[in-house]
This record gives structure tokens, C-alpha cells and sequence, in this order.
């Protein structure tokens, strides 16, 4: 397994990780987009330190989390649905 260690910055903060190799552009994302929204509520609402901050970014992005995944559950439904309709129309035209 290809191990990297890398270093990212959140909120002032360095943080030492070991990653796999495949995973350091989708951390690096991921940490760079954190800062960017720790930098937005910072610009636009007043915060007495940086655990503030940082409490509402991880509220926005698990807020997102669970849209997200319920809008996966139901277009999963969707096309469970359609294709029971569609096994449904091919059985009969084979009887």
C-alpha cells in the first residue's frame, strides 16, 4: 500500500496525517475547502473564537451530508421502482 504523509492546515492549525497516496487530492480539497468557509463565516458573522467557527462549518457540511444522502435514498427508490416496472413489462411479453 502506497502511504504518504502529508500536513494541512485548518483554522491556523497544522494537522500531520498518513494517508494513501490515492486519497492526498481529495484531502488537501477537502481542507482547503474547510478553510475557505472557516474564512466566509469569519467575514460575515461575529464569533468569539475559532471553535465557533469551526462548530459551524461542520454543522453546514453534515447539514449537507444528510441532504444529500436523502435525496440518494430516493432517487434509489425511484429506480428500484422503474425497474421492477420494467421486469415487470419483459416478463409478461416473454409469457
Amino acid at each position: 500500500m502506497d502511504e504518504l504523509t502529508i500536513t494541512v492546515t485548518i483554522a491556523d492549525r497544522p494537522y500531520r496525517l498518513n494517508i494513501r497516496k490515492e486519497e492526498e487530492e481529495g484531502i488537501r480539497k477537502a481542507a482547503k475547502t474547510i478553510s475557505e468557509k472557516i474564512k466566509q463565516y469569519s467575514e460575515n458573522y461575529a464569533f468569539n473564537d475559532r471553535q465557533d467557527l469551526l462548530a459551524m462549518v461542520c454543522l453546514e457540511f453534515a447539514n449537507s451530508s444528510l441532504v444529500s444522502e436523502e435525496k440518494l435514498l430516493k432517487s434509489e427508490d425511484h429506480f428500484v421502482e422503474r425497474l421492477s416496472r420494467i421486469d415487470q413489462i419483459l416478463s409478461n411479453s416473454i409469457d
